[in-house]
Formats: C-alpha cells, sequence, structure tokens
C-alpha cells in the first residue's frame, strides 16, 4: 500500500512556496548558552527549536493528555518554520537549505503512541516548502518531559546545495 506524499506548494522559489503557505521565517534571538545551527563539514547541525513565535511559547503541557492531537501537529510546524529559520541562517538562502534528519521529540504520556503523526505535520510543511530538498530521514520519540513544558522541540540536520 502506497501512502500519498505531500504536495509541494506553487511557487517559484522555495521562499514563494513558504509565502503562498500564509509563512514567513521568524526571527531567532541569539543565546548566551548555545547556538542556533553549527556546521561541521558539509553538515549544518540545527539547535533543538521550540514552537516559538514573537519570543512567546505557543503552547505547554503533554501530548494526548492536556495538548490534543491536531493542536501538537500546528506546534510541530511551527517549531519546523523556526528550524527553517536556523537554517537561512547557516546557508543564507531558503532555496539552498536541503534537510538531511529530522528528531521531533514529543513530551507524552508512554501509552500514546501517535508521535509520528505529530512529527508527520513538521514533514509535511518542510516538503511543502523545499519540495524533494525537504525529504528526510526522520526519527519521532516520546519523551516525559520538554523544556518549559513545551509539547514538541524539533532538532534538525541539513546541508547547503
Amino acid at each position: 500500500m502506497s501512502l500519498p506524499l505531500p504536495q509541494t506548494v506553487q511557487g517559484d522559489t522555495a521562499s514563494d512556496r513558504l509565502r503562498n503557505l500564509g509563512l514567513e521565517l521568524p526571527y531567532l534571538d541569539g543565546n548566551a548558552y548555545f547556538v542556533h545551527h553549527r556546521a561541521v563539514g558539509e553538515s549544518i547541525h540545527i539547535s533543538g527549536q521550540l514552537p516559538f513565535k514573537d519570543g512567546v511559547l505557543l503552547g505547554q503541557g503533554v501530548v494526548g493528555r492536556d495538548v490534543e492531537l491536531e493542536a501538537a501537529k500546528e506546534l510541530a510546524r511551527h517549531a519546523a518554520l523556526n528550524c527553517l529559520a536556523a537554517a537561512v541562517q547557516a546557508v543564507g538562502d531558503l532555496d539552498r537549505v536541503q534537510i538531511v534528519q529530522m528528531l521531533v521529540f514529543v513530551a507524552s504520556p508512554p501509552d500514546f503512541g501517535l508521535q509520528s503523526q505529530v512529527a508527520n505535520a513538521a514533514s509535511e510543511l518542510l516538503i511543502e516548502v523545499l519540495g524533494e530538498n525537504g525529504r528526510h530521514a526522520r526519527t519521532a520519540i516520546g519523551v516525559a518531559g520538554l523544556p518549559l513544558n513545551t509539547p514538541v522541540e524539533i532538532q534538525m540536520v541539513c546541508t547547503a546545495v
């Protein structure tokens, strides 16, 4: 059984596709304790990103207990958007970003089991915006808790094309 793949949104460039989704890359504030990205050889490692927007954490709680699945998916999309912003800081242009691997952490009870559905929302955004450059290897795992009681955190590895 073959599953339908997310489609790339219309637009000539990744930036056009992002705008056509009604989104824009956020500004990421600096941090005294870590950097948002670090290049090692050809790989660019993106620090774990939370679903912040304009300095405000968009949600808190445990998915499957305090946070509904659909809300968690939206939070995952926003965390992925923040990862893209960090990637653009590293490579200079959204059209040069290729996602290699994504790790999605979902704060959830042990019996939740739908972490991959939360991660699918982030994967879908990457493919909608970057097309084939957005397809990636991925791991989605449930954890007991995340920083600031956020429901979702996403870490990535990407490269410049």
